[in-house]
């Protein structure tokens, strides 16, 4: 079993894997070991450079009672031009899981088609589901719950968008998308979501997306991979930012988020990224405990 999209998992599924992440952030507040993955090894594979990803997984290996091997494409034969179903079917028989962080999401595919252990979605330029399920475990731990949130995300229909379609999908939640015009989310995950009755809009019109909202949800306008784009994003996306007349719109005790790295005074002012209603201190410690109990789930609860 692999973890690639939100899409592969079912409603159930995400459901057990956020109590499996609030049962392993309780134990780890309060001291208590917990070891289930003692002997096994997680190999990490980054064509991207990372803070969060790398150090979450590596963190969550070890408290895991694991080990991380993180491998770059300076530091293997990658770089170099080896096919990736070599490199899939040898770290197969070395590893136990591997997590990739990469480009093309085909490159994931190719890796998880040959390999013989759970592959794991660190980022793609298409999806970065480990941020947004630690994202909604961060949700239901401020509301108490998904279900009947408005969640609105502003900006670039990126891949942090695309995940998010894909759990307001799985999960049933309201979803607007305020995206300037040429920048929406990949069509045929949008289509395929509207294709399953989710309650999911796309608008150029950023009050619209935020009014009454209980989530307010951005990333940078430029992502990796993007920086020769950046003035021609920053001038599409003026006006897409989250900020005290924005947050105001939206009800009074909802959340912001942001995935990190923030590009202050861009997507999101200082003022409401160090203000009461940011949660994102705490989204960022959760990537560390969904991805304890996404390594627990494919290396333990699945194979049994």
């Amino acid at each position: 079993m692999h973890l690639l999209t939100i899409a592969d998992f079912s409603r159930e599924e995400i459901d057990r894997l956020l109590k499996m992440a609030e049962t392993v952030k309780a134990r780890h507040k309060k001291g208590i070991p917990h070891r289930p993955l003692m002997g096994k090894t997680l190999g990490l594979i980054f064509e991207k450079s990372s803070t969060r990803t790398r150090v979450s997984f590596e963190t969550a290996m070890y408290h895991l009672g694991g080990d991380a091997i993180f491998i770059s494409q300076r530091d293997s034969q990658i770089g170099r031009g080896e096919p990736i179903k070599d490199t899939a079917r040898v770290m197969s028989r070395y590893v136990d899981a591997i997590a990739i962080r990469t480009y093309g999401h085909e490159i994931i595919e190719e890796y998880a088609k040959y390999s013989t252990v759970p592959v794991i979605n660190g980022l793609t330029d298409l999806h970065h589901p480990c941020q947004v399920l630690a994202d909604v475990l961060t949700i239901v731990e401020k509301k108490g719950t998904y279900e009947g949130m408005k969640v609105s995300w502003i900006g670039d229909g990126n891949n942090m968008a695309n995940s998010w379609i894909e759990a307001a999908m799985r999960l049933g939640f309201e979803l607007i998308l305020a995206c300037p015009k040429g920048y929406w989310p990949h069509a045929e995950i949008l289509k395929r979501a509207k294709a399953q009755g989710s309650n999911i809009t796309v608008t150029e019109n950023i009050e619209e997306a935020v009014k009454n909202a209980d989530v307010l949800n951005t990333d940078v306008w430029a992502s990796m991979g993007q920086e020769e784009e950046a003035e021609k994003r920053m001038r599409a996306f003026d006006g897409y930012q989250i900020n005290s007349k924005v947050l105001g719109l939206a009800k009074k005790d909802a959340i912001v988020m942001h995935c990190l790295p923030a590009h202050r005074g861009e997507e999101i002012t200082e003022e409401v990224l160090e203000g009461p209603n940011s949660v994102v201190w705490d989204e960022a410690e959760n990537r560390l405990h969904i991805q304890k109990a996404i390594l627990e789930w494919l290396l333990v609860e699945s194979s049994r």
